[in-house]
């Protein structure tokens, strides 16, 4: 568990270290390769120029040095001398064969960090649980694997409220290598648990909220009964790639993440997955607060809610891999990443008639109020991190969202009304937003419809990812070098501080 300020960067020198040593056992194939066609102090070259474009220079590089790598950057690997209007003139053996062929294909060598994020929500949840299921759908079709799940394609997962919920459940692992739960799961989690989170929604239950006689201690009870038995006995260890799941701390005032990353660092940091997801949904006036405790008691926390302190949470997980150089040492910024971002569906028409507001007091203000600040600072993230990637806006960034729906307005509780009729709308909701022209976030131009689907974006995505792990095995390099739990089986540490290939655990 953390502050927000991300993962502090890891030491360099280590890093660099321990990849060297993988490179030199790995790259037996790609020198031989190289030789036929250039002579030993050639392959010596390449090597150097590969290390310098993957990795920042440590900072007792000597500066010659690092000014050298740099000047055989710009020239050689990203063709920047091209724009000098003065010819170069041609040496008698020029080794532009051996650039092409070798250099041209580094800028592949780092590959992409795949990362998901789900927005925090409560019923629209059911929105991003089928997005994910149909993505799954399609990950299994692509790489011909009726077995491949999300957390084999995705290296960081993210989710606030029920979003962390969903990440949890996809990721979290009782084996150390597959995961408990289908994306399927995800949404039929909500539909199966709704009465029994929210209240059955009835006027009864209603008046006895009002009366006191009822409160969210029962909504409480069954969702730490659920979440328990999801998960029993698991940490955040028990996971099988980095996530991040954040809550707000009362204790501190401040927001904080929950973070694999840390939990493996020590056991100060390590919670129960089931008391996290419980305090990632900590919604007020919904569910109680909770007070946890990592598993060796030397750090406490007073929890409500994670949509309330990052209802978005893209921005963070971007952060802590950028900044997180330990498992993912070759990123350099955002052209090396490739992004899956899930929204919960903005307020989808939800109808606020001046005739009745205009009437509401704070009580009656309280969970609109709440519903508009979180899905506009969700609007925010995107707005933001559609500006940080720019030119490779549409190649490394995706957004699903719904963006209105046919199926007319929405109460104001539509996050919390476990009605019947409520859940078969959003699952209508949900079918229709698969259906929808993508909304893309324009840079310095608000929003444009994409001539792409949601289904086609998803089924693109999906073909992206597959293609992204399948490369993994013919790099020098690993693209991303997970730390691993202490406690696992000898054969499944013993690539804690290397790379892993293919289907990363």
């Amino acid at each position: 568990m953390q502050r927000v300020r991300n993962n502090k960067p890891s030491g360099g020198r280590t890093t660099t270290a321990s990849v060297k040593h993988l490179i030199k056992q790995r790259g037996g194939d790609a020198a031989a390769a190289a030789a036929t066609e250039a002579s030993a102090d050639d392959d010596n070259i390449n090597n150097n120029s590969l290390l310098a474009d993957m990795q920042e220079p440590s900072v007792d590089t000597d500066k010659l040095s690092y000014e050298i790598f740099s000047i055989l950057e710009s020239k050689f690997l990203f063709g920047y001398d091209n724009q000098d209007p003065k010819p170069e003139p041609e040496p008698v053996n020029p080794p532009v064969v051996v650039v092409d062929s070798v250099l041209g294909s580094v800028k592949n060598q780092r590959g992409k960090v795949c990362i998901l994020s789900i927005d925090g929500g409560g019923m629209r949840g059911i929105i991003p649980g089928k997005a994910l299921a149909y993505l799954e759908h399609a990950l299994k079709s692509k790489s011909g694997d009726p077995n491949a799940r999300i957390a084999d394609f995705f290296d960081v997962a993210a989710g606030s409220g029920v979003g962390g919920i969903f990440t949890a459940m996809l990721f979290g692992s009782r084996d150390g290598d597959r995961p408990i739960f289908k994306a399927e799961d995800t949404w039929q989690f909500l539909t199966k648990n709704a009465k029994g989170l929210y209240g059955s929604g009835s006027s009864s239950s209603l008046m006895k909220r009002v009366m006191r006689t009822g409160s969210s201690s029962s909504g409480t009870a069954k969702l730490k009964r659920v979440m328990k038995e999801s998960f029993s006995e698991l940490t955040l260890k028990d996971t099988l790639k980095p996530l991040l799941i954040p809550c707000y701390d009362l204790k501190s005032s401040a927001p904080f993440l929950f973070s694999r990353a840390d939990a493996l660092e020590t056991d100060g940091y390590d919670f129960r997955l089931w008391e996290v997801c419980r305090a990632t949904w900590a919604e007020p006036g919904v569910f109680d607060p909770v007070e946890i405790e990592s598993v060796d008691g030397k750090t406490k926390c007073v929890a409500i809610g994670g949509g309330l302190a990052m209802s978005n949470p893209t921005a963070a997980a971007i952060t802590h891999v950028l900044h997180n150089k330990q498992e993912f040492p070759f990123v350099r910024g955002v052209e090396d990443l490739l992004v899956l971002s899930l929204g919960m569906g903005q307020l989808l028409d939800v109808s606020y008639e001046y005739d009745r507001i205009i009437k509401w007091t704070a009580k009656h203000w309280s969970r609109p109020a709440a519903l508009i600040s979180n899905d506009g600072a969700a609007d925010t993230v995107d707005q933001a991190v559609a500006m940080a990637f720019g030119h490779c806006r549409s190649s490394n960034y995706v957004r699903i969202q719904a963006n209105g729906s046919s199926l007319g307005p929405c109460k104001p509780n539509i996050d919390t009304d476990p009605s019947g009729s409520n859940v078969k709308m959003l699952v209508g909701v949900a079918e229709e937003m698969l259906k929808q022209k993508n909304v893309e976030s324009v840079l310095f131009g608000g929003k444009r419809i994409d001539e792409q689907s949601n289904f086609e974006k998803l089924d693109w995505l999906a073909g992206e990812l597959v293609l992204e792990h399948q490369r993994r095995n013919s790099r020098i390099a690993p693209t991303v070098a997970f730390k691993q739990s202490v406690h696992r089986a000898d054969e499944k540490t013993r690539d804690r501080d290397i790379g892993v290939t293919a289907r990363e655990r």
